[in-house]
């Protein structure tokens, strides 16, 4: 199944390391990113989980809810925290669910064959308050992912739903943003009253309008 921005993510029940989840019920009415991993005892899954855990405050400001999954089992996901605990300093704060019968890897198309026929490559699913996907990201087993450019996306993603603007290329957090070219410019000043500056006719910049 080949899921594209703006579907709404596939819900399932599964059993995690904090309980059994149903996934829209768990998520409520915030936001949520669910990640895949190859597999338990792996030495670059064990960097990125253990940097989700540090980062859990920061998830949650941003009313982020985390969720992490692999093709392993319960026993095999909690002893693994163990060696996550202590190898990265930090505390696994969040659920890992433990898809040994392959339905949420299924679901999420995570299983690529020409890369592995049996894990799941690195996917990353961003999802909306209404439960429609707003980012899908996909690495390679060998490539650890990117947490600040994870972060970074969940910024311009939240801002984007709620402003008629959009965020030019490296942009970060408090940055100036492009006004979105269904406004025409002499309408700016009243949707955008911190000013704006006009580059050419289709490119607007304003200031964040949330800062």
């Amino acid at each position: 199944m080949t899921i594209r921005l703006g579907d709404i993510a596939p819900d399932f029940t599964a059993e995690t390391t904090e309980g059994t989840i149903n996934f829209h019920e768990w998520l409520g009415d915030g936001w949520g990113m669910l990640f895949s991993h190859p597999a338990d005892y792996t030495p670059v899954c064990t960097t990125e989980l253990g940097r989700t855990a540090q980062l859990k405050d920061r998830f949650a400001e941003k009313n982020v809810k985390v969720l992490a999954v692999s093709v392993d089992g319960l026993a095999s996901h909690k002893d693994w925290i163990k060696d996550i605990n202590e190898t990265q300093n930090t505390t696994v704060n969040f659920p890992i669910i433990a898809d040994e019968d392959r339905n949420v890897a299924t679901l999420y198309d995570m299983i690529h064959p020409n890369a592995d026929n049996t894990l799941t490559v690195r996917s990353v699913f961003i999802i909306g308050p209404d439960k429609k996907v707003k980012l899908t990201l996909t690495y390679p087993a060998s490539t650890g992912r990117n947490f600040d450019e994870l972060l970074r996306v969940i910024d311009s993603l939240q801002l984007t739903a709620n402003y008629s603007v959009a965020t030019p290329a490296d942009w970060k957090d408090g940055e100036d943003v492009v006004v979105s070219p269904s406004i025409a410019t002499e309408d700016i000043p009243e949707k955008f009253p911190k000013g704006h500056k006009v580059i050419k006719p289709y490119l607007r910049t304003t200031p964040q309008p949330n800062k």
